[in-house]
């Protein structure tokens, strides 16, 4: 079985190679140099080059708030018409793919955890395009999963673990926002998540895939820096204002994802044994 990766130089994109490499499986990844994704000729290129049994698309345009304004045509062109690109090329050499979405496809004023069969309702541009990306997907009639993910950290690239460490070196005191309700995602399960699909042949669709338990902001940067003589107190979001909504709620249910069979540590755990490693 030889897989396919987009997006090689992101965070997920390191973490599924890291992980690829460690199962001795065949792989070839492309960073966005080596593949446009939003050249639609240049993926058809690729994958008649390479005939992928499947494809891990964890290429994405990231930058929530730079898609507000900046970014917003860069933010459409990846999100969209890349996943488009990559999902009608999937269906046109018979490979699977596994595409991973995001939990700003809700709105964030749900009192319960969101469902895979809830309405969407995003709220900001990235969200928005990430939504139309997940309906290239469906649309595309390709053999896919699509894989909903939260609050993402790990090894590779920029995230708010390395942040807070970061602040926490020159800063003997932190504000972090308390009101935005969420679920931490280590990229390593996520990784494992995205290969557990297709090595248990789970049905296709759309899947939720964080870490168990829940946090806010302010959670998550106090158990990070708990060894720390840095004090970080709580704010609300009004005191830390953005180009881009953020929902305040975006607790996403695991059920699904747990009745594949696949064990999912808390977030806890998680951050501790990333930062272990």
């Amino acid at each position: 079985m030889k897989f396919l990766i987009t997006g090689a130089n992101g965070q997920l994109g390191q973490e599924l190679q890291k992980l690829l490499r460690e199962r001795g499986l065949d792989f070839v990844a492309f960073d966005s140099k080596q593949l446009d994704i939003t050249n639609r000729m240049a993926v058809l290129a690729a994958f008649e080059q390479e005939q992928p049994d499947v494809v891990l698309h964890a290429a994405a345009y990231t930058k929530v708030d730079l898609a507000e304004d900046d970014g917003r045509e860069l933010n459409w062109q990846v999100n969209v018409d890349g996943t488009k690109n990559v999902a009608d090329a999937a269906k046109l050499y018979n490979a699977k793919l596994v595409a991973v979405s995001t939990d700003y496809v809700f709105d964030g004023t749900s009192e319960v955890e969101y469902r895979e069969s809830d309405a969407v309702n995003p709220q900001n541009a990235y969200g928005r395009a990430k939504l139309a990306g997940e309906l290239a997907v469906t649309e595309s009639n390709a053999d896919a999963y699509i894989v909903r993910t939260s609050w993402v950290f790990g090894e590779f690239g920029n995230n708010f673990v390395y942040t807070m460490q970061r602040l926490a070196a020159i800063h003997p005191r932190l504000t972090v926002v308390n009101d935005q309700l969420g679920r931490p995602t280590w990229t390593r399960t996520l990784a494992e998540f995205m290969l557990h699909l297709i090595d248990v042949k789970a049905a296709y669709g759309t899947y939720h895939l964080s870490n168990d338990d829940v946090a806010t902001w302010f959670d998550f940067a106090r158990e990070i820096l708990k060894d720390t003589e840095v004090e970080v107190a709580p704010v609300t979001s009004a005191e830390f204002p953005q180009k881009a909504y953020r929902p305040k709620h975006s607790v996403m249910s695991l059920d699904k994802a747990k009745a594949t069979g696949f064990e999912i540590l808390s977030w806890r755990e998680a951050l501790k044994q990333f930062l272990a490693e």
